[in-house]
């Protein structure tokens, strides 16, 4: 990698007998590939898929429909039962709920980094030089930031970027344009890339049926994301939320789905590291479910590496609830199911922050997955109860 007077990876290959380099983009986190050769419309799928296997990437020169075709025919091979059994992950009957999931995370992580292999090019102002190339610069715009001209701003220049990834920023464009319905607000929640999408509506219902208690004006919302748990409060009547995010992408996505819903009178959207200052009644908090590592920092609103966030919350609850404020934990036991967190060691952490729990309502999971035999993880998905802990201070 040339990292010379540079802010950003780079990535570096030959071509046509010369050294070229470009920025390289990769929202997963993965580096420059340190081999890549040049591939066109000549370019075979079974050569393709022996290179991409081999840790060769391959920049594409030749006609952008033709690339999503080699990228759909190495999709088919990835996923193909390997000839010999030790070549390929063993998620059979007989191995544990924890080994099946980290088997499972394993075999996705071949399976991407193979598909990451396939490279596209990108000009400065994000436009694809490739034959019949679709319009795709609003999609990079919303995840990499405002493209600028080659002699002006920080995304100065061409880049680099897997194909793979360039296709998900524009399923997550359509995601954004589109919206997700929530049935508890009755309106569309609007997911900016890389913030966690209420796709899974169980635990906002939750949210939008559980009782509330009396006479409550004040509440925090811990990790709000897209802004819907505190959409759904503000629609519930409470006068003020405070809802905070670290992440900037988050707290962008979350002030414009507050503001397209009208409620921008009653959240305020603040950049925090879990609490803002103050006491509230009411506090709110749906972390990351699952204590594993990401292996991306998109990852992260889905794993909570150490149960950080998970403790971060409970830690710091009493300190941040007025004398009889309720804090509610939003939170998913597929945890359990999957060995990765027993209960014993959840209502342990609740004990040691000085907590006790006063309530819980349960709902089941309705989402495709946990009628779907032939997924890995199937029997913790079908056992799934996601839960809104009512927790208090001792």
């Amino acid at each position: 990698m040339n990292s010379a007077a540079t802010t950003h990876p780079v990535i570096d290959w030959t071509e046509a007998g010369e050294a070229r380099a470009a920025r390289w983009r990769s929202e997963s986190g993965n580096p420059p590939p340190r081999r890549v050769v040049i591939a066109d419309d000549r370019t075979t799928a079974d050569a393709a898929y022996r290179l991409a296997c081999e840790g060769v990437a391959m920049l594409w020169r030749g006609d952008f429909q033709n690339a999503r075709q080699l990228l759909q025919a190495l999709t088919r091979r990835v996923e193909r039962k390997p000839r010999k059994a030790s070549a390929a992950p063993d998620i059979s009957p007989g191995v544990s709920p924890n080994e099946a999931f980290h088997l499972h995370r394993l075999a996705q992580s071949r399976r991407a980094r193979t598909l990451a292999m396939l490279l596209l090019p990108l000009e400065a102002d994000y436009s694809i030089p490739l034959r019949r190339a679709p319009d795709l610069r609003q999609a990079c715009v919303e995840a990499y930031g405002p493209a600028y001209g080659p002699n002006n701003g920080p995304n100065n220049g061409a880049s680099v970027v897997s194909l793979r990834e360039l296709l998900g920023l524009v399923g997550a464009h359509e995601w954004r344009k589109k919206g997700v319905a929530v049935p508890a607000l009755g309106a569309r929640i609007h997911p900016h890339y890389g913030v966690f999408a209420p796709i899974r509506g169980e635990y906002v219902g939750l949210l939008a049926e559980a009782p509330l208690p009396t006479q409550i004006a004040l509440a925090f919302d811990i990790g709000t994301g897209t802004g819907v748990l505190a959409a759904v409060l503000a629609r519930r009547g409470i006068a003020h939320i405070v809802a905070t995010d670290q992440d900037p992408r988050a707290l962008v996505c979350a002030r414009e789905n507050i503001a397209r819903l009208g409620l921008a009178a009653q959240v305020e959207v603040v950049a925090a590291d879990l609490f803002p200052a103050g006491r509230a009644p009411l506090v709110v908090c749906n972390p990351p479910w699952l204590p594993a590592r990401p292996s991306s920092p998109i990852e992260y609103a889905v794993y909570d590496p150490d149960s950080r966030m998970l403790l971060g919350f409970l830690n710091g609850l009493a300190a941040h609830l007025t004398p009889a404020g309720e804090g509610w934990l939003l939170l998913s036991d597929l945890a359990e199911h999957l060995g990765l967190r027993s209960r014993a060691e959840l209502l342990a952490a609740i004990d040691a922050a000085g907590l006790k729990v006063v309530g819980r309502i349960d709902v089941r999971p309705q989402h495709p997955r946990v009628a779907d035999a032939s997924d890995p993880l199937h029997a913790a998905r079908a056992a799934e109860l996601t839960s809104l802990w009512r927790l208090v201070a001792r």
